[in-house]
């Protein structure tokens, strides 16, 4: 009786459509790095999805073996959680994810979420790294694909953005600069307190 009820759960939600696709800011890569607590280049070990503890939803973690820090404390490995996914015959679509695949070369951006990580902006905290045809350049490459929708940060109108391919040490250099911290020469005074009685 449960998965039959799950199964009707799935068809209830296939058919709402694309009005209830996920609403996203949209974020450049300055705006990924700051919303950011970590961002890294890994590669993906293992992908497997999973029921929620209360059986109401599927999570797929993605376990990934971290090759490059650029903003955040360095770590080995971290669990990359996204809500949806597929057990058995049962799935779940949440628009704005995306689909990683082991032994593929990633730089995400990520919020902590106790001792695993979301993508910062969902579809927008991934991009993909490739290697040239003639292997002499390496690059990564952003898709936005999906049923969700984009608001400029803004005005909160829709655009359309595409998604955005760099090479690799671009989006590094953008990075690090975004996620650079300045620090004032000299110590600053507190402003003055107003207090209301």
């Amino acid at each position: 009786m449960v998965v039959k009820a799950r199964r009707l759960l799935l068809l209830a939600l296939l058919a709402v459509g694309v009005a209830q696709a996920t609403t996203l800011v949209f974020l450049d890569v300055a705006g990924l790095t700051r919303s950011s607590t970590l961002v890294v280049r890994a590669k993906v070990r293992t992908v497997a999805a999973r029921w929620t503890k209360d059986g109401g939803r599927i999570m797929t973690d993605a376990v990934m073996d971290v090759t490059e820090t650029w903003k955040g404390t360095p770590t080995r490995e971290l669990v990359v959680i996204q809500p949806g996914g597929e057990v058995g015959d049962v799935g779940q679509i949440v628009h704005g994810t995306v689909r990683f695949t082991p032994g593929e070369d990633v730089v995400v951006f990520l919020e902590p979420r106790g001792d695993r990580y979301l993508l910062t902006g969902m579809v927008q905290g991934r991009f993909k790294v490739e290697t040239s045809s003639d292997g002499r350049s390496t690059y990564a490459r952003q898709e936005l694909e999906g049923e969700a929708l984009f608001l400029d940060p803004s005005t909160r109108r829709p655009v359309s953005p595409g998604g955005v391919v760099l090479p690799i040490d671009t989006l590094r250099a953008q990075v690090l600069a975004a996620a650079a911290i300045t620090v004032p020469l000299e110590p600053t005074r507190p402003s003055p307190v107003k207090v209301t009685p």
